[in-house]
């Protein structure tokens, strides 16, 4: 029995993601394919376009066979936490061969190069680093530059996929997994690119599926909008779309504006400090602090933090873990990092967060009735409780695990509250079954 495994968000799930699964079948001859998804928010802080089991039943009948959640404390997390929670779930599960991940440059070599430099740290990487801080780069851009200067202008770390592929090696090499890595080099549109998909082709980036989503969802009829994204989410995938019902009712990161101005409000009532969030550096949180009352929407307090050393990205997963309640430090499951650890601004890192080495659980959001071997040996193999229904969950868990499971609760639970005032009624997380397809 062969395995590959699969980090992904699938928001939404499109033809890019289809090919890549069925490229991995092909190219590495695997019998099962297992997904790591983020649950309801994702890594770039922002809420998911279709809640989980939504996502999690497109991804499984475009031929996923089984389908795990990625904790939210890693879900919203920096690209290496996000890749160090779910390269270590799967690592704990015990039925991963291989982790395959798409790139743009397809070369695993490179990647590798890459990997090791920013595991190891050698000198001379981290006092580049230092230099190009001081003069005032992002931390994304310092890191480029660095790893430039290290191993030549070639090696390059601009791309989004390479940025988390290297990740998921790093992660490899620090766990000490016997997981072999395996990448594709990712066809279509890029990553981010926004633009309309209707001008390049079957394989457009999720994000220019959003903002097609966005547009449309208001002045279209659902029929029309299924329509409208045929030609670039598989068939499949948008039965199981339509059935689940949620194009009637996409998420989107300003639907949570006047939860995120209470919880600001609360906080500054209450006197607590918004540094001990995830995410949240002394600097954000002065700035914050100095703008409570300037009432917007969420992508407008995100835009009016945003600053040189601040990316956008960054301030809005520290608004989101402030809103979610996600705290750093000792203070959540999640240790502070290790000062060696050079993918945070200096200064930062004795504050930031890192998982521990083991996830305290491993929850299954849906599989495939066929998969059952995979899940016997998944019975068998995996060290740490699995979980298929949150009712009696508590019982099998550590403290920490505890703590995790409801910070995953709370934040599906607001996401729900968000569905429920834009006209939809979701099971909660109590009443609500995995997805099992035959």
């Amino acid at each position: 029995m062969r395995t590959a495994g699969i980090i992904a968000e699938y928001n939404p799930f499109h033809n890019g993601h289809l090919y890549q699964i069925e490229e991995v079948r092909k190219q590495t001859g695997s019998d099962y394919v297992v997904v790591v998804m983020s649950g309801d928010f994702v890594q770039r802080g922002e809420p998911a376009i279709f809640d989980k089991y939504t996502r999690t039943h497109m991804a499984l009948a475009a031929g996923a066979d089984l389908v795990f959640e990625l904790p939210v404390p890693f879900a919203t997390a920096s690209a290496e936490l996000f890749a160090q929670g779910a390269v270590s779930l799967f690592d704990q599960t015990g039925i991963i061969d291989l982790l395959c991940f798409g790139s743009e440059s397809g070369s695993l070599d490179d990647l590798k190069r890459l990997a090791d430099v920013l595991a190891t740290e050698p000198e001379t990487y981290v006092q580049s680093l230092k230099k190009f801080l001081k003069e005032g780069n992002s931390f994304p851009l310092a890191r480029e530059l660095a790893l430039r200067a290290s191993l030549g202008a070639e090696c390059s770390l601009s791309s989004p996929n390479d940025i988390l592929g290297v990740e998921y090696l790093k992660a490899l090499i620090r766990t000490g997994s016997t997981i072999e890595p395996f990448t594709i080099r990712r066809e279509g549109q890029h990553y981010n690119d926004a633009t309309n998909p209707e001008s390049l082709g079957s394989f457009p980036s999720a994000s220019a599926l959003r903002a097609l989503i966005c547009e449309n969802s208001k002045r279209r009829s659902p029929e029309e909008l299924f329509k409208k994204l045929s030609p670039w989410i598989p068939a499949s995938a948008l039965e199981a779309l339509r059935q689940e019902q949620a194009l009637l009712t996409p998420v989107f990161v300003d639907d949570f504006s006047l939860l995120l101005n209470s919880r600001i409000l609360e906080l500054s009532k209450n006197q607590v400090p918004f540094e001990q969030f995830a995410d949240l550096s002394p600097e954000l949180a002065s700035r914050l602090g100095a703008s409570i009352l300037n009432f917007d929407s969420f992508s407008g307090r995100i835009a009016a933090l945003k600053s040189r050393q601040l990316t956008y990205t960054r301030i809005s997963r520290a608004l989101l873990h402030l809103l979610l309640g996600i705290e750093s430090e000792a203070k959540s499951p999640v240790e502070a990092a290790d000062v060696s650890t050079a993918q945070l601004p200096y200064e930062e890192r004795g504050k930031q967060r890192k998982k521990s080495e083991r996830l305290p659980y491993a929850r299954i959001l849906g599989f495939r009735k066929s998969a059952s071997p995979l899940l016997s040996k998944l019975k068998a193999n995996s060290s740490i409780p699995i979980l298929t229904k949150i009712a009696g969950a508590e019982a099998k868990l550590s403290e920490d695990g505890v703590q995790m499971l409801r910070e995953e609760l709370f934040a599906s639970h607001l996401y729900q509250s968000v569905v429920f005032q834009k006209g939809r009624r979701m099971k909660n997380e109590y009443t609500r079954s995995i997805v099992l397809l035959p």
